[in-house]
């Protein structure tokens, strides 16, 4: 089986280091047989999707450049909460790709307990989505509650110049860029006034 290996530590300072992860994930590898066929290392925090060899190994991934992806632990893999961790595995799955994690025997999509592992984290996911959107409406009722404006502000557009310069020949685009507005928003007002 042709194999990639992820490590990944928060800092470039040199006081972690990824040696640690790959030396065991390599004889890992060897033990069972496995051909290590590339290794990603990333020096970045886990809290973001954007990193630089985090989206290689997807990429490689999608050309099926490798059969399994082991890394040492899910929190070195994605550090971004359970719905984007989650989403990550299913794009592994989804371009045929298995995943196992060296330190959580139960963390293996090729294994008996993937199903359970999948659905728990997809609850996770789901719980986490729910707290998001509570805070998020708690937040904008406080700030409504202080007086503040929530969303963008209203366009004050005088009409009779969209009418004005419609007169004068100018197209939609051309009105637009006139008056600082998008086209949409000048068809809107001619299709109100009509």
């Amino acid at each position: 089986m042709r194999i990639a290996l992820y490590a990944r530590v928060s800092t470039k300072d040199g006081r972690q280091d990824t040696q640690n992860q790959l030396v065991q994930l390599r004889e890992f590898a060897a033990k069972q047989g496995w051909q290590v066929v590339r290794e990603y290392v990333d020096n970045e925090t886990g809290g973001t999707a954007e990193r630089p060899e985090f989206q290689k190994m997807f990429a490689d991934a999608s050309r099926r450049q490798f059969d399994l992806l082991l890394f040492w632990s899910l929190d070195r893999l994605s550090r971004e909460g359970a719905l984007e961790t989650l989403q990550h595995l299913n794009r592994l799955i989804g371009y045929g790709v298995a995943y196992r994690s060296y330190t959580e025997q139960y963390l293996d999509s090729t294994g008996m307990f993937r199903d359970a592992i999948v659905s728990i984290l997809a609850t996770l996911a789901k719980q986490e989505r729910v707290r998001l959107s509570e805070r998020t409406r708690a937040g904008l009722a406080t700030a409504r509650a202080k007086g503040k404006t929530i969303g963008r502000p209203r366009l004050s557009v005088d009409v009779a110049a969209i009418a004005r310069l419609r007169e004068q020949g100018l197209s939609g685009r051309a009105i637009a860029r006139e008056l600082g507005v998008s086209e949409g928003y000048v068809r809107g007002v001619a299709c109100a006034s009509a």
